[in-house]
């Protein structure tokens, strides 16, 4: 790609990130070029679909929540790189406003932009909890595919205003309830 091209690509992803932060992953396709000083065209040559856009933005973040299991899996006790990791997971989904209903579609749809992204985010948090039900600090009757709902779930209530100001004390309840007593 011409430095010029990846100039103007960083430059969407970095206005697209800010602009999706505000107004959701329905955010206008063209709201997102204007203020990058952008035609639509662009944007589009660029990043043909929305998903294609959002995977782009994505795709960072997980692979950042991927590498940070890694970290955890070496430098944490099982259930606390669980804990954590869960927590860290929560916080990226929540970034972008109303991105959840397009990771849980994606991650079902083989076709899907975002579903190599999330599949890989997923796999990420099934190896920690894997360990962690290993060590005993974790249920055996849950998961990957419960962990990734939860994560989604617990994003959406981040979400929603009038349960945003109990997310935080929502998730301690639910990692209290992944790690077995």
């Amino acid at each position: 790609m011409r430095a010029d091209a990846r100039k103007n690509r960083d430059h969407l992803l970095a206005v697209a990130g800010t602009v999706v932060s505000e107004q959701g992953a329905e955010a206008s396709l063209r709201d997102i070029a204007r203020r990058a000083d952008m035609g639509l065209a662009t944007l589009l040559r660029h990043f043909p679909t929305r998903e294609a856009l959002l995977d782009a933005l994505l795709r960072t973040s997980f692979d950042g929540l991927t590498a940070r299991a890694g970290e955890l899996e070496t430098s944490s006790s099982p259930g606390d790189a669980l804990v954590s990791w869960l927590r860290d997971c929560v916080t990226v989904a929540h970034e972008y406003r109303g991105v959840t209903e397009l990771m849980a579609a994606a991650i079902e749809d083989s076709e899907s932009a975002l579903h190599a992204s999330c599949v890989t985010m997923r796999a990420a948090g099934t190896g920690l909890l894997a360990r962690a039900q290993a060590a005993s600090k974790a249920r055996s009757d849950i998961d990957g595919t419960d962990l990734f709902a939860l994560v989604a779930a617990l994003a959406w209530l981040g979400d929603q205003p009038s349960f945003a100001p109990r997310a935080d004390h929502l998730l301690d309840v639910v990692a209290s309830a992944i790690l077995a007593s």
